[in-house]
């Protein structure tokens, strides 16, 4: 796997990288095949189920964006955030079950049954990015903590 730079920083942000890979991977069926596809497919994207390790609250961008400000506020840091193209939509990775029991104007939930498109963590393809890798220890958003923070963006400045 290409980690980028090298060097101490480097190092610790392939290290990254691949604490991600690794922890993005287990929730995959087959953790080969998604770490095969990702290095060598054409669009380095993988199909991941939600439900299992995690599920995601998919919020419009403008608002997702304003929510991750206010949470990096909260939070130490936040969990795993994924930008769909143009950050048009924002995904922000919160426990299981949180899916089934989100309700929420204009924000979409993907727990089981539901499949999420997930870039390399290293890399930036045409369908989405990462804003915030996951840091391979199933590090999480708090949904209360990330409700707050939408309440917040939703009334502005």
């Amino acid at each position: 796997m290409t980690t980028g730079t090298r060097g101490r920083d480097g190092d610790a942000a392939g290290e990254q990288v691949r604490a991600a890979v690794d922890w993005l991977a287990a929730a995959a069926s087959d953790p080969g095949a998604c770490r095969w596809e990702w290095e060598r497919g054409p669009l380095g994207v993988v199909l991941l189920p939600a439900g299992r390790r995690w599920d995601v609250l998919i919020t419009p961008g403008d608002l997702g964006l304003a929510a991750l400000a206010v949470l990096s506020r909260l939070a130490a840091r936040p969990g795993p955030v994924l930008a769909g193209v143009g950050e048009g939509r924002l995904g922000f990775f919160v426990p299981p079950g949180t899916a089934a029991r989100w309700f929420g104007t204009g924000i979409r939930a993907a727990g089981p049954g539901s499949w999420i498109a997930a870039p390399h963590p290293a890399r930036a393809p045409a369908g989405g990015r990462w804003l915030v890798l996951p840091d391979g220890r199933g590090t999480l958003n708090d949904p209360s903590v990330l409700e707050l923070a939408l309440h917040e963006a939703a009334a502005g400045p």
